[in-house]
């Protein structure tokens, strides 16, 4: 069964309106956190293991998956016995593994940290606060063809994130957040061969950017997945209204579930 790790531990500091109390993973499109959307989007695709790597305000996530039945959901609480009924439920059929990865780990440890927990010789990667119509079947398809350590997708937005420079279908150089001069930037949705994270180094200032994903494009073992259709991150409360007005007129692309 392929799982999919998700990183849910960063500050979110660019989105303090909403992140102050919260993990950006938690902030919420419509009545559902983006952690929510972009799991069902996987879900679709039937991937339905989950490793969430917490950090920053890991207890709220927590929290949602362990009362997941009385979120969003109508229950009746009888305060003389302490029953509680639920009225209506979400069906979810998904396992989450939830993994305490440290308040302050960098994103490459963070998955190191995940591997343990990995049961297959390939896993599927994401970043907690993007959200896409990335056909994860193809993904995954494209990987095994390629045969690399690793696989990114690119994707075209404006500026600020990883810019990927490719030639054919492996990367060539990673830079982390620069201008972006060739239109294709680091979209998260990656798949790994679990062997190469194992060999992580075990190093909490281990960035999965800066460090494993530059080594690998400088090795030619990074193949990029090109996404030409929907992809937003939620950095700014800007983009989290973006996504929520996308999601209240019943015209949001990644919903395909």
């Amino acid at each position: 069964m392929t799982q999919a790790v998700i990183l849910c531990g960063g500050l979110g500091t660019r989105l303090r309106e909403e992140t102050e109390f919260k993990p950006k993973a938690m902030v919420m499109i419509g009545s559902k956190p983006i952690l929510w959307h972009i799991m069902s989007h996987y879900r679709a695709y039937g991937v339905r293991d989950f490793i969430l790597c917490l950090g920053y305000k890991g207890d709220v996530i927590r929290d949602y998956f362990l009362n997941f039945r009385n979120y969003g959901n109508d229950v009746q609480v009888d305060l003389s016995s302490g029953t509680v009924t639920a009225l209506s439920e979400e069906k979810a059929d998904w396992r989450v593994t939830l993994i305490d990865t440290g308040a302050a780990t960098l994103t490459g440890a963070r998955v190191r940290k995940a591997v343990k927990f990995i049961q297959d010789d390939r896993f599927l990667l994401t970043y907690g606060d993007g959200i896409a119509n990335v056909d994860i079947g193809q993904l995954l398809s494209f990987h095994a063809a390629e045969g690399k350590k690793a696989t990114v997708t690119a994707v075209r937005p404006p500026s600020r994130f990883g810019e990927l420079l490719l030639d054919e279908q492996t990367v060539r150089s990673f830079v982390e957040k620069p201008q972006t001069t060739v239109g294709w930037i680091n979209g998260g949705f990656f798949v790994f061969d679990t062997a190469a994270a194992r060999d992580f180094p075990d190093n909490d200032d281990l960035s999965l950017e800066q460090d494993v994903l530059e080594q690998f494009s400088a090795k030619g073992q990074l193949s990029v997945f090109k996404h030409s259709g929907f992809w937003q991150c939620m950095d700014t409360y800007r983009e989290m209204q973006i996504l929520n007005d996308m999601w209240a007129k019943g015209s949001a692309p990644w919903k395909i579930w």
